[in-house]
């Protein structure tokens, strides 16, 4: 890993003219004791310290540390000496010192900013302040590092030395290294699904507590399958030399079958059951993607290559690209945006695509992604927020609807997202780019972007990414900060892993998303007279072709005299399902279940979901206490615990505590209870209260509606154990007389994780589309 801090001349920093050296002269320069490598989110302490230049430092004048915005390390405090991230400032020839934190105190990317500001003296050449990150003198544990790693953790310096407001960056800024913490839990992961006889991997990793891949740990393991596979060895040695994954690779199964492997500790244990593998021949194959996420060199951490490698090596990725924002992208860097997915790209094993975030505010259009087929096109931005060289501001594209415009000619796709500006698709969209709305990502849950666009008749696809700024795309957990979610991935279905063969299945639509796990699912349509699939939505391109057709798979466009048609769906997961929800346009036609009412027991879950709206400030900080009368728990688990330090415990013998974060998907708990029929379960919250009559607990979710963006708290009862690993159901749905009938399902899998499909979209003869 790289230990050389991300140039920051990519992000537009202004300071005065002048080189490194002749900067250390004037305005001084920093040393940070401690050095090294250090765990995340392990308590540290280090002093830094300033030798002030020749310049000397004014009355008023100050110095100032700044952090990038995604970190989450401990919100530092000068109030309360005995607790964690305190910090203290002295000059050396005792002159005061105001000491101010600030979360949005400097520019992007160093958002959080600690200042001492000099009052009633000043220092002179030679003169120096030391600043104590955690400091322990009176009762500190010390600094609590962020979650995740980086390799070049960079306390940035800046010095105001003539109480101008202008922050000097001063040369050599100081750096640790993050690096992960012991591991904690194991992950496998195998493609979904292939051909007979067609080689295929084991991916083997350990994580921390965290979600960052370690290497700090060596174990024997033991490794089983349901059925016999050529090349899979019983017997493993993992660790030992640093590597933080293992990949086993040309392993095949000569029939085809549904394959399940499981990773055992050398005494017996499970540490990890492997995503299913579907073995058969078919047309498609499964490629899983996280297409949009960032690095150091704009708003993330950690450079481009590595944010490529982790994809790859750790996240055990088929397809990944980069997506700066693109008022942070220079042209310097969109060049080695372009090096990057060229030199990475190898067709068959991992796919790349160049790209950028266009970063449009919501008032001109918000959010969009761009991908293009090949290296070395022109990049379109929102703006030149932060770069200084504005010599090529005339091939901006303003706003979403010129963006699309200036892209009419280009090979390429877009899709619509929502991160700290959400997309208007109302204000702007085209078909013919514009193909599929990321409904998930680190961001949160926003299925309210695709079910706007059935009202606006779009023909949109289901994408799910990360959109993460911690450095680790298909794997983005969510850390300790305003993320409350684990990144998403999607699900490529196309018959083989290149360029070319994407691009047709995202303009077809081929794809479905999930919150981060690998299931298998499979939608169809199909219909009791010929129909009409089309090669294009026919609504953007009035001549496409179409071929007649007795079934669509998940995005197809097909034109029906059928009043009704046949649906179904084959979801296959590694944690039982606990629900799959059959949507028509934004409403659910039925729910399906893999257990009936006279199955269910003494589990109660409680999740609580929503966003506080759709912009910037949506997260919802969730605190409460559930409390079942009549009742005592007997077991507890939490489901989406993303943050290990929110509060989750059990209070008693029939209360739990809780606090989390949530932005559109959901977190809760199942409590296993040992009297589950009678009684009451009384729900306390700073969102909302109730008390439900257990008795009235049964299929269906007792809702709490608790206002916002969908924000609710929901009790439900389940079987006392679920061993629903795959379902297979068939429904019969209506076709609308008029418009658009665009049916797919979301799929919640009792681990906490979600899918979705695309939806088919369906008209009838006679109306609009063709």
């Amino acid at each position: 890993m790289s230990s050389t801090p991300v140039s920051s001349n990519l992000v537009g920093d202004v300071w005065p003219a002048a080189s490194p050296a002749e900067n250390a002269v004037l305005y001084g320069h920093v040393e940070l004791e401690p050095s090294g490598a250090f765990a995340a989110r392990s308590l540290q302490t280090f002093t830094m310290t300033y030798t002030v230049g020749r310049y000397g430092l004014d009355d008023t004048g100050a110095i100032r540390v700044v952090f990038r915005y995604p970190g989450d390390g401990g919100k530092l405090q000068m109030d309360a000496p005995a607790a964690p991230n305190y910090v203290t400032a002295s000059a050396s020839n005792g002159t005061s010192l105001d000491l101010t934190f600030d979360s949005y105190g400097h520019a992007r990317p160093w958002f959080k900013a600690l200042t001492a500001q000099v009052r009633g003296g000043c220092l002179r050449e030679g003169d120096s302040i030391a600043i104590v990150f955690g400091d322990r003198s009176q009762g500190s544990p010390g600094m609590k590092l962020q979650t995740f790693c980086e390799s070049a953790y960079e306390f940035k310096f800046l010095a105001d030395v003539c109480a101008t407001g202008l922050f000097a960056p001063i040369p050599d800024t100081p750096v640790i290294s993050i690096v992960p913490d012991e591991a904690a839990v194991w992950k496998a992961v195998v493609p979904t699904l292939v051909g007979i006889g067609e080689p295929f991997y084991l991916g083997i990793k350990a994580e921390d507590r965290w979600g960052n891949p370690s290497g700090n740990v060596a174990a024997n393991l033991r490794i089983e399958a349901n059925i016999g596979v050529e090349g899979l060895p019983a017997e493993i040695t993992y660790g030992g030399s640093g590597n933080r994954s293992l990949r086993v690779d040309n392993l095949s199964v000569g029939e085809a079958a549904t394959v399940r492997i499981s990773v055992f500790d050398e005494n017996g244990g499970l540490l990890a059951d492997a995503n299913p593998l579907i073995v058969r021949n078919d047309t498609h194959q499964a490629f899983w993607g996280d297409l949009h996420g960032q690095s150091g060199e704009s708003i993330g951490i950690n450079t481009a290559r590595e944010y490529y490698t982790f994809g790859r090596d750790l996240a055990f990725l088929d397809l990944c690209s980069h997506q700066a924002n693109d008022f942070q992208v220079n042209n310097a860097f969109w060049q080695e945006v372009n090096d990057l997915s060229a030199e990475f790209h190898d067709e068959g094993r991992f796919v790349t695509f160049p790209g950028y975030e266009w970063s449009g505010n919501t008032a001109v259009g918000g959010d969009r992604n761009v991908y293009f087929r090949t290296e070395g096109r022109p990049i379109r931005r929102s703006s030149h927020a932060l770069l200084p060289d504005r010599s090529d501001i005339d091939t901006d594209s303003p706003s979403a609807s010129q963006l699309f415009e200036d892209l009419a000619d280009e090979d390429c796709f877009v899709y619509a997202h929502v991160g700290g500006r959400y997309a208007d698709i109302a204000l702007a969209h085209d078909p013919r780019l514009e193909t599929a709305m990321e409904i998930h990502s680190a961001w949160g849950t926003f299925e309210w972007l695709l079910t706007d666009s059935f009202e606006l008749g779009h023909r949109s696809g289901v994408v799910c990414n990360s959109d993460g700024h911690k450095g680790r795309p298909g794997a983005s957990y969510p850390g300790a900060s305003s993320f409350g979610a684990y990144g998403g991935l999607t699900c490529f279905l196309t018959n083989e892993l290149t360029r070319d063969a994407i691009f047709d299945c995202v303009r077809r639509r081929h794809h479905y998303g999930t919150t981060g796990n690998r299931i298998y699912l499979d939608v169809r349509a199909r219909f009791d007279t010929p129909s009409r699939l089309f090669d294009k939505d026919p609504a953007a391109f009035p001549d496409t072709g179409f071929a007649d057709a007795s079934e669509a798979m998940m995005g197809d466009i097909v034109w029906t005299s059928d009043d009704e048609v046949e649906f179904s769906l084959d979801v296959r997961s590694h944690t039982p399902i606990e629900r799959v929800d059959v949507l028509v346009g934004a409403e659910c036609f039925t729910t399906l279940r893999g257990y009936g009412e006279d199955e269910l027991g003494g589990r109660i879950r409680v999740t609580w979901s929503g966003a506080e709206y759709r912009g910037r400030g949506r997260q919802v900080h969730w605190e409460g206490d559930v409390t079942f009368h009549g009742a005592k728990i007997k077991r507890l688990e939490r489901v989406n615990g993303w943050n290990p330090e929110h509060r989750f415990e059990q209070a008693g013998d029939n209360k739990v505590l809780w606090e989390s974060v949530t932005a559109g998907n959901f977190c809760g708990f199942d409590a296993w209870l040992d009297e589950g029929e009678a009684g009451r379960v009384e729900i306390a919250s700073n969102i909302v209260t109730g008390e439900i009559d257990m008795a009235a607990l049964g299929l269906d979710p007792v809702i709490l509606e608790a206002g916002g963006l969908g924000r609710q708290i929901s009790v439900v009862r389940l079987p006392e154990t679920n061993p629903c690993l795959e379902m297979k159901k068939t429904v019969r749905i209506p076709v609308a007389a008029q418009g658009d009938t665009p049916i797919w399902v979301r799929v919640t899998t009792e681990d906490g994780f979600n899918a979705w499909s695309s939806p088919i979209f369906l008209f009838r003869e006679g109306t609009g589309g063709g």
